[in-house]
């Protein structure tokens, strides 16, 4: 073999090695003031053409390539002290410290949130944890702390990295928030959190192709809620698991997978992935014949009794998002509907009460209606 060509199948080696290496992640890829990051949804209606959730261990290869954005959202992180203000800036400092924060929905404790406003959480990055310290929100104008009062929620020990050995590929912990309001009442979630970086290789999105490091993270949460004197309930909230595709110098995932126990299967709830801008083009148009067989019964229903949606039974693959009146996000669950009918159990609904709107969106085009659980 001649020399050069010795040297040139010694780099292409190199190369390769260079390229089958799992990715460490590090506190260098965290969030950090003044990151403005774009982050696209995508349906939950996964193909099955694409990679099961379940692909795991060392040198995959993932092609989520034919995502399609339905919607778009910029995920911004700001310096503590530019985004707090009056008692979060007295609660959050020394063991509560923070260093940043972002704009997020103030955690829905068995589907009711406090009425508030400007909701920010707070996170901060020591002794290789990034955790979140808790929640900052706005009532009635004067500025309202949710602090953790046990642990907190460890999002991720660094560094984060790729082992074969069952017992040492998981960071477990345990983080208790608390909300209390003079007559608004009293939420608390108990939480823990589990992390198993489970799977590293290749992954492509439409936003490109990454070296990626998979963590999953399962998240258990019992809540309890005592709303404007009633005696306060307790109970578990379905088991979350979070399937996240981390790259180096990306600060969010690049594809976060989520999904929700429901009836005893893992149904997938949530898409989204790291993006450029993109013109949403939206497909799904109002449905005549959907709208017209879309039957929610019984309505109004009580708190703790599932609901069924009659549908046309030609209608195919369907998804069915719920928000509240001021538009949070309840739930988001994917159906076969090919019977006519779809179940939607009572723990779909985490114990929500109030008015809801249910929006059903087939391939044909969406039908919403307005449910009421009391």
């Amino acid at each position: 073999m001649r020399p050069y060509s010795l040297l040139l199948s010694l780099t292409l080696l190199a190369g390769t090695a260079r390229a089958q290496t799992a990715p460490s992640i590090t506190a260098a890829d965290m969030p950090v003031a003044g990151d403005s990051l774009r982050l696209s949804q995508a349906t939950p209606l996964l193909p099955a053409s694409f990679p099961p959730i379940t692909r795991n261990g060392a040198n995959q290869t993932w092609d989520y390539s034919g995502l399609v954005a339905v919607g778009q959202r910029v995920q911004r992180y700001e310096s503590f002290a530019s985004s707090a203000t009056g008692l979060q800036l007295l609660y959050f400092q020394g063991a509560n410290k923070a260093s940043i924060a972002t704009s997020a929905p103030l955690p829905a404790v068995g589907g009711t949130a406090l009425p508030v406003t400007d909701v920010k959480e707070f996170f901060n990055l020591a002794n290789n944890f990034f955790y979140s310290v808790g929640f900052g929100a706005t009532v009635s104008g004067t500025a309202l702390p949710v602090l953790y009062t046990q642990g907190y929620d460890v999002v991720y020990l660094l560094p984060v990295v790729f082992t074969n050995d069952p017992v040492n590929n998981y960071f477990l912990s345990n983080s208790i928030i608390a909300a209390a309001v003079p007559g608004a009442g009293y939420l608390s979630r108990k939480r823990q959190r589990i992390n198993r970086a489970d799977a590293w290789g290749t992954l492509t999105t439409p936003f490109g192709t990454f070296q990626t490091l998979r963590v999953v993270t399962s998240l258990a949460d019992h809540d309890s809620v005592a709303l404007g004197g009633a005696p306060g309930q307790g109970f578990d909230v379905p088991l979350t698991r979070e399937y996240k595709w981390l790259a180096k110098g990306q600060h969010v995932p690049v594809l976060t997978i989520t999904t929700r126990l429901v009836a005893g299967q893992e149904v997938v709830s949530g898409v989204e992935y790291r993006d450029i801008y993109r013109r949403i083009v939206r497909l799904a148009t109002r449905d005549a014949a959907l709208d017209a067989g879309l039957v929610a019964s019984p309505n109004p229903s009580a708190v703790g009794s599932a609901l069924t949606l009659s549908v046309p039974a030609d209608c195919g693959p369907l998804t069915v998002s719920a928000t509240d009146v001021v538009g949070r996000v309840l739930f988001r669950r994917s159906y076969a509907g090919s019977m006519g009918s779809v179940r939607i159990g009572a723990e779909t609904f985490s114990g929500f009460r109030g008015v809801a709107l249910l929006t059903v969106q087939t391939a044909r085009g969406t039908a919403t209606r307005r449910v009421v659980r009391e």
